[in-house]
């Protein structure tokens, strides 16, 4: 059985990292993640997660010192004050393909996890549900979009094996634009319009892009608070995200409305950079990542985007606010190059949204799902 030992030093860290670099290396599907971007993400000092949240990092080791396996223990403060339900998280879950290795990782991730008094274990979060989170359950013969993840199919195996269940199914749908139905979501818009003289659909502006962030981020939280798994993102958590969306953002695509010039809903789309981050099987930007990533902008264009984040407030629920940004950018989309639209990812309990997205003539494509262990429990 593999030897588990927790990450305590900046070596043990660069191997914590590299490992999802070696064991994917030549696959076709798995997009590597900057290293930069994990490095920031795993950083005390970067990342605004630990400024009320903790974790724990655990190598897996066979008997010549090679690492096989890596996990995070989540402690999620945010969470057990919004929930009270003892649930602590796991992420960063990679394993080679041995049962005994990935039985070793949960079993030292659940001790630690109990050690903190949680009595849950759920996941896989990388640290939390706003990251790129969740374990792919089908879909495996395909890249993820952006920010999306991807994880071996046996993954999906050796934690059920272990005792995992789903604790919620979430979906991604596929919209490509030439099969779009939009002529009855466009005559209930108007209908919205009509009924609601004082609507106004802005663009992202990029002049005064952090404000607009703080704006997006309150109806974020204001709008999903009723969700499952909800928990409220900081300011300084949010502000982390749009820095690192800045870089790839395309103003045209992300929009906000205003009701009598209150913001009450809005969607961010990204175009899907990953057939470009493909290119960086190393992760790394320099010597020679930038210009890979520039060439195939300027040769090959990103032609497909990303919904991830969208919402509305609670007081305008039920009056089909948050259907006017979302049609916008499919309306809009092609005109700017883009010929299909991933919206994930979506909860299954999120009847309302995935009834929109199929309206709109969207499939789904690939298969998620969150899943959890009671820990009072052998």
């Amino acid at each position: 059985m593999a030897r588990i030992v927790e990450v305590t030093s900046g070596r043990d860290l660069r191997r914590f990292i590299e490992l999802p670099y070696s064991l994917y290396r030549g696959h076709p599907y798995w997009v590597p993640q900057l290293r930069k971007e994990i490095r920031h993400t795993l950083s005390r000092k970067h990342n605004a997660f630990f400024e009320h949240s903790d974790m724990a990092l655990f190598l897996a080791l066979n008997d010549a010192g090679k690492v096989v396996g890596r996990i995070a223990g989540i402690l999620n403060a945010m969470h057990l004050k919004t929930h009270k339900d003892g649930v602590g998280f796991f992420g960063f879950f990679e394993c080679e393909e041995r049962y005994e290795t990935a039985e070793a990782l949960l079993e030292a991730v659940a001790s630690w996890a109990r050690a903190q008094g949680l009595s849950a274990l759920r996941g896989p979060t990388n640290p939390t549900l706003n990251d790129s989170s969740s374990l792919l359950m089908a879909g495996f013969d395909r890249m993820p979009a952006i920010l999306m993840p991807y994880n071996f199919a046996y993954y999906k195996d050796y934690l059920m094996r272990w005792g995992f269940r789903e604790a919620m199914k979430i979906w991604a749908f596929y919209l490509h634009y030439k099969h779009a139905k939009y002529s009855r979501m466009i005559r209930g818009a108007e209908i919205v319009k009509r009924r609601n003289p004082g609507l106004k659909l802005r663009t992202l502006d990029m002049s005064r892009y952090y404000e607009d962030v703080e704006i997006m981020r309150q109806i974020w939280n204001d709008g999903w608070k009723h969700n499952w798994g909800f928990v409220p993102i900081t300011e300084n958590e949010f502000r982390q995200m749009a820095k690192e969306f800045k870089s790839v953002v395309d103003p045209r695509i992300c929009y906000i409305l205003e009701h009598h010039d209150e913001p009450v809903a809005f969607s961010v789309s990204l175009p899907n950079i990953n057939p470009a981050l493909k290119k960086l099987p190393d992760g790394r930007l320099f010597p020679f990542g930038l210009a890979k990533i520039l060439l195939h902008e300027k040769f090959g264009g990103f032609n497909e985007i990303r919904m991830p984040l969208m919402g509305a407030k609670q007081k305008v629920h039920g009056r089909a606010f948050d259907v006017l940004p979302v049609l916008e950018t499919m309306v809009k989309s092609p005109s700017y190059g883009y010929e299909a639209c991933e919206n994930s990812w979506i909860l299954d309990s999120n009847t309302i949204l995935k009834n929109l997205i199929s309206a709109l003539g969207g499939a789904v494509d690939r298969e998620y799902a969150i899943l959890e262990k009671d820990l009072s429990t052998p």
